[in-house]
This record gives structure tokens, C-alpha cells and sequence, in this order.
């Protein structure tokens, strides 16, 4: 019957990974501690943006108000990163947000989101690579571009770069080559790297609060004014606004916030390593928590001191730290934040790498990609094939490609990942206690659930009879969840695409959003009655269901800002993806050779059956 094999179809689609429960046997090598990840997670995150984003945003969006930004910011990525905590101390396995929606939600959830990954770790890889070899160019004088640039010039503009990075290809080649020794190896130049970035970033915050003024946060038109008659180049100055601590107000606050969230994306590279932690349960969670803590007080200095010692409408975003230490009189310490935007940028790099053969590793393993990826070497019991294969593609991006039109791709994959964890942690928060199944007793639980399912009463929605978790309370909120991320989509899609309407008053956007403010409050107080899980774990994520769903608004806010070339670039990256899994992944996974084996087993049991009557 066609609906029989389209039932089957879907079926496939949404078909959940099994686990057993703590720590499993794995081919790679546990040698990560708490301080490995927390340096994993710091160098990854606080990369060279710490000495340009700050500059950007005081000057044109936000002003001293920078501060400001940075703890929204801050606060919207740590609700992801608790999130990812919880996931961390509860299925402590390699490939991060990936694994987590094929617990979750399905195996078409898991390939999109871990191919989303995939993309994200590239271009990162790629551009951080570019930005290496354009930084310390800059600092011998330009001679490697004045010289690539006479010689072999590419002329593709809008697609090729200006021309091929030699040396950003050789630093890939390089470091992949560092990630194939040993994840140990790797964390250890990753530690040295963060430590001088961090002991750089504690000079300038130091020097800031000594140098710095606290009129630059109180200033007004007379000084502006001042400042443009004093300056030879009226145009280097940026706006007034309305002068004082928050010159551009609120809206410049939130404005910048969205621009600072970015400064904080790259803590989930720690999520891909549960299989290589020494004690992943209690490391995930508080490298994430860690990590997160030192990068906020981090950016939250720099930025403090960059407007404390200059005033914002002067400072230069392509360098702000070297320009603010010269407008200070101590031109000489831009050769000291030099060496710390060098190891940022290092440790970036890293970070962008590290992760990216993890994920390959853990879509291969489970039959997604090819199975070769999944080939681990016996001495450094490393990826050994996806660490090569990633490292390849990525240098050779790095190499040809001008990847400034790319980065919102890695920004789009990366949004999506954190609103599939932070969904997957509110599903699976409400699911009854089970330990791992056989196909046998997940089709008798299923059996059991659709039984079930019809004694399920409106009155039950909202004053459910158990206070554990059942089978029929975890399908509940597994099918509001669904329908809370449909309605949070489409209410971010209003408030992105029809704000100004909405804030003119119109009565037909106000009333669209009132009912879909409703409808999600509805659903939301349905989760919110449901009994939760009890299961001890070393961490949970607190306010549940408020903080994963605030976590979902903001995530999915954010991709509403991106453009449309960026959500069609995105649409060829799913379908060179889509090609993939329909074309090989769906036939090869892991899970569909278990179901074969169950259908084999009980072919035969019928035959033995039928033999036996016989």
C-alpha cells in the first residue's frame, strides 16, 4: 500500500538513536581534563575579535553602553551554553549538537543540523586562516600580498580573492597536521596559546583602568566639537548621538548586543569532545560554564578599557587597541597586543579545527557520511581520514575563496544547532526514565503509547494524574515543543520582517502577534504542568521551561536578520547535503542495518513458529 511505505518513509526520517547510559567504549583516546576543555573552550571563543568587535561597536552602535551589550550578549549565549551543559553530563559522546537531536528528534533533524556543522567549522576554519596570514602580514609591512598580489593575481572578483593565500594554506596544512599527533598534543599548544592571549588581554585591561579617563563616558556636544576641530580628518570621526554612557540608546544597546552574541560563538567545540574527556560528564559542563565565565569578564574588560582611554567617535575598528594606546602616549605596547591578537587568532584556529573531524567522525560512524571517515589511527587513536579530509577542504578555501560573503552561513548553521539542543533539552527533560531498548521493546513501547494515548483527556493537558514522567506526558510536550518552535518561528519572522508596521500601530500585525503570543503561552503553561524527569545528573539547566525557550526566541531572532542571498546559499548547502543522505546516508545508517536485523530475526522466529505447528 502507498501509505504503508510512505508511513515507513517517515518513519525513517525520524527515527532516534539509542544509547546506553554513562560513559561507552570508544576508539579514541580519553586524555582531556577539566583545564584542557576550559582552554578548548576560551581560545575558541575569545579569538581576534576581543581586539576588533569592541572598537566596531562603541563607535557606530552602542559607545560606552559596549558593556552593556556584551552582558546581553553574554546572557543569550549562556542560556545555550547551559543547555549544552545539561547535554553534556547526559549523553557524554562525541559530535556535540548533532548527537544530541538524533537522541532527540530524529535522524533528519541530526544529519541537517550536523551538516550545518560541518559548514559552520569550515568557513570558520578558512576565514580565521585568512585573517592569520592578513595579520601578520600587516605587521612585516604588507610585503606578502604586495608580492602575491603582482604575481599571481587572481581576476574572478565577487567569487576568488584578490589572490591565493599561500600562507594561510600552509598554516591549515600545518595544524592539521597538529590535530593528527593526538588530541592531547593539540590542547597543549591550545593551553600555551590562550595563556599568553589572556595575559595580553589582562595588560590592556590593566593599562585601560590606569590610562583611561571616566569623562570619555560622560561626554557631550562641547567635546565632540572640540574633537572635530583638533582632527585633520572629520571623517574618521564617528557619530556623537546623544553623548553621555548610552549615546545611541536602547535601540543602539540592542543593536549591539546582536553584534556581540557572535563574540561569544565557538564553547560548543567542548561538546564534541564526550569521548575524549577523561570524565566527560563533569568536564562538559564546566568547561562550558567556565569557559563562558572567563570570555564575558574577558570582553567585558577590554571593552571597558578601550572607552575608558579614548573617546568612542574616535576610535578605529579595523584597530582600535593599538590606536587607543597611541592616543594614550604608549604607541610602543601595539607590538604587545600584536603578539595576543597572533595567539587569539591561533587559538581560534584551533578551536574552528579541532571540532570539525568530530563531527565528521560521528556522522560516518553512524552510517550518515561515509563510512572511511569514521577510520581511526591505531597509535594516536585520532580521526586520522576526517582530519585530513576536513583540513584539505578547508585550506583549500582558505586558499582561493574571499569568505566575507560566507561568514553568516557559519552563523545561520551555528543558530540552528543551539536552538536544536536547546529544544532537545526541554523534550527530553519530560520523557519517563528508561534504560537503552531493543527494537523488540521500542515497538512494544510504542504499541504502548498509542494504547495509551486515547485515555488522554483535556482536563490531563494541564493537571496530569502522575508526578513521574510516562510515555503519554513525554509525547505531550513532544508534540507541543514541535508546535512551540513553529510558532516562535513564525513569530520572529513577524517582528524581523514587519517590525516598523507593528511599531506604527497597524491593528493587523498587532493582532497576528497577540494570537501568536497566546498560542505560545498556551502551549508553554501545557509543558510547564507536565512532570519532569528526576534523573541525577552532575548538571541541569534551572527554570525549566522558561530558559530553553528564551534561549529558541533569541537563536531564531537572530537568523531572522540574516539576508536573502545568505538563506540561498544556505538552500545549495542543504541540498548538496540532502543529496548525500537520501543518495547514501538513509540506506547506510547505522540504525536502518538494526532494523534489518530485527526484521531478519523475526522472519526467522516466524519460520520456526510456523515449522513448529507444522
Amino acid at each position: 500500500m502507498p501509505w504503508q511505505a510512505f508511513r515507513r518513509f517517515g518513519q525513517k526520517l525520524l527515527r532516534r538513536r539509542t544509547l546506553e547510559s554513562g560513559m561507552a567504549e570508544t576508539r579514541l583516546a580519553r586524555c582531556l581534563t577539566t583545564l584542557d576543555l576550559v582552554a578548548l573552550g576560551v581560545g575558541s571563543t575569545l579569538g581576534a575579535g576581543v581586539y576588533v568587535l569592541a572598537g566596531e561597536v562603541a563607535k557606530d552602535k552602542a559607545g560606552p553602553s559596549i558593556v552593556i551589550c556584551f552582558l546581553v550578549a553574554a546572557v543569550s549565549s549562556v542560556l545555550a551554553g547551559l543547555c549544552y551543559a545539561e547535554f553534556g553530563a547526559r549523553v557524554p559522546r562525541s559530535g556535540s549538537a548533532y548527537l544530541y537531536s538524533y537522541v532527540t528528534v530524529g535522524e533528519l533533524w541530526a544529519f541537517t543540523t550536523g551538516w550545518n556543522l560541518i559548514l559552520s567549522y569550515v568557513i570558520g576554519t578558512a576565514s580565521v586562516a585568512r585573517a592569520w596570514s592578513s595579520a601578520f602580514d600587516n605587521l612585516i609591512g604588507n610585503h606578502i600580498s604586495t608580492a602575491l598580489q603582482g604575481s599571481v593575481a587572481l581576476h574572478v572578483p565577487q567569487v576568488l580573492a584578490e589572490y591565493p593565500d599561500f600562507f594561510a594554506l600552509g598554516l591549515v596544512f600545518l595544524l592539521t597536521g597538529l590535530l593528527a599527533l593526538g588530541a592531547s598534543e593539540s590542547a597543549l599548544v591550545t593551553k600555551v596559546f590562550t595563556a599568553v592571549n589572556l595575559l595580553v588581554l589582562g595588560f590592556v585591561i590593566i593599562s585601560g583602568f590606569i590610562k583611561g579617563d571616566l569623562n570619555n563616558w560622560k561626554l557631550t556636544e562641547e567635546d565632540y566639537q572640540l574633537a572635530m576641530a583638533e582632527t585633520n580628518d572629520t571623517y574618521s570621526l564617528g557619530p556623537l548621538g546623544s553623548g553621555g554612557f548610552v549615546p545611541f540608546g536602547f535601540e543602539g544597546i540592542l543593536r549591539g548586543a546582536a553584534t556581540c552574541f557572535y563574540a561569544f560563538v565557538g564553547f560548543d567545540c567542548i561538546a564534541t569532545t564526550g569521548e575524549e574527556a577523561q570524565n566527560p560528564q563533569r568536564s562538559i559542563p564546566m568547561g562550558i560554564v567556565i569557559s563562558l565565565s572567563v570570555c564575558f569578564f574577558a570582553y567585558f574588560g577590554v571593552s571597558s578599557a578601550l572607552t575608558l582611554m579614548m573617546p568612542y567617535y574616535q576610535l578605529q575598528p579595523e584597530s582600535p587597541l593599538p590606536e587607543a594606546f597611541l592616543y594614550t602616549g604608549w604607541a610602543s605596547a601595539r607590538y604587545v597586543v600584536a603578539v595576543g591578537s597572533l595567539c587569539a587568532l591561533s587559538t581560534s584556529l584551533l578551536g574552528s579545527m579541532f571540532p570539525m573531524p568530530r563531527v565528521i567522525y560521528a556522522m560516518a560512524e553512524d552510517g550518515l557520511l561515509f563510512r572511511v571517515l569514521a577510520r581511526i589511527h591505531t597509535g594516536t587513536h585520532t580521526p586520522i581520514v576526517a582530519t585530513v579530509v576536513s583540513g584539505i577542504i578547508a585550506a583549500f578555501m582558505a586558499f582561493l575563496f574571499k569568505l566575507t560573503d560566507l561568514v553568516d552561513l557559519m552563523s545561520i548553521g551555528t543558530l540552528l544547532a543551539y536552538s536544536l539542543v536547546s529544544i532537545c533539552v526541554l523534550i527530553l527533560r519530560y520523557q519517563p526514565e528508561q534504560e537503552i531498548k531493543t527494537g523488540e521493546e521500542m515497538e512494544l513501547q510504542e504499541e504502548m503509547i498509542t494504547t495509551e494515548s486515547e485515555k488522554l483527556t483535556l482536563r490531563g493537558l494541564f493537571f496530569p494524574l502522575n508526578s513521574i514522567p510516562t510515555a503519554v506526558s513525554g509525547q505531550v510536550v513532544y508534540v507541543c515543543s514541535s508546535l512551540l518552535a513553529v510558532l516562535l518561528t513564525a513569530l520572529c519572522l513577524v517582528l524581523a520582517q514587519w517590525g516598523v508596521p507593528l511599531l506604527s500601530g497597524d491593528v493587523v500585525w498587532i493582532t497576528v502577534v497577540v494570537l501568536l503570543l497566546l498560542l505560545i503561552i498556551g502551549i508553554i503553561v501545557v509543558i510547564w504542568r507536565q512532570p519532569q524527569s528526576s534523573i541525577p545528573l552532575h548538571f541541569k539547566v534551572p527554570a525549566l521551561p522558561f530558559l530553553p525557550l528564551v534561549s529558541i526566541f533569541v537563536n531564531i531572532y537572530l537568523m531572522m536578520q540574516m539576508t536573502a542571498g545568505t538563506w540561498a546559499r544556505f538552500g545549495v548547502w542543504m541540498l548538496i547535503g540532502f543529496t548525500i543522505y537520501f543518495g547514501y546516508g538513509i540506506r547506510h545508517s547505522l540504525e536502518e542495518v538494526k532494523s534489518k536485523q530485527r526484521s531478519r530475526k523475526s522472519r526467522a522466529k516466524t519460520g520456526s513458529i510456523y515449522v513448529h505447528r507444522v
